[in-house]
């Protein structure tokens, strides 16, 4: 399993991330149409990801589901 993170949009020249995409292992890096963005990142917004090596509490994983099923729920009542 591999595992990639962008903390800043437009952080790299297109070369430096085409270089990252087509040296990374396990393909877990690719491009993403700008309309599909907004929807990747709100599913994301309640994910827990742990520091590499170490566990995750079960604690921090209920609270984050409990808050995207609140969040879900808001949203369809809109």
């Amino acid at each position: 399993h591999g595992r990639s993170r962008v903390f800043r949009q437009d952080g790299d020249p297109e070369e430096v991330i085409q270089e990252a995409i087509d040296t990374c292992p396990v393909d877990c890096i690719h491009w993403v149409d700008y309309t599909k963005l907004k929807n990747l990142e709100d599913e994301r917004q309640y994910q827990v990801i742990p520091r590499a090596g170490l566990p995750i509490e079960p604690s921090v994983v209920a609270a984050k589901i409990k808050e995207r099923k609140l969040a879900r729920k808001r949203r369809k009542k809109r």
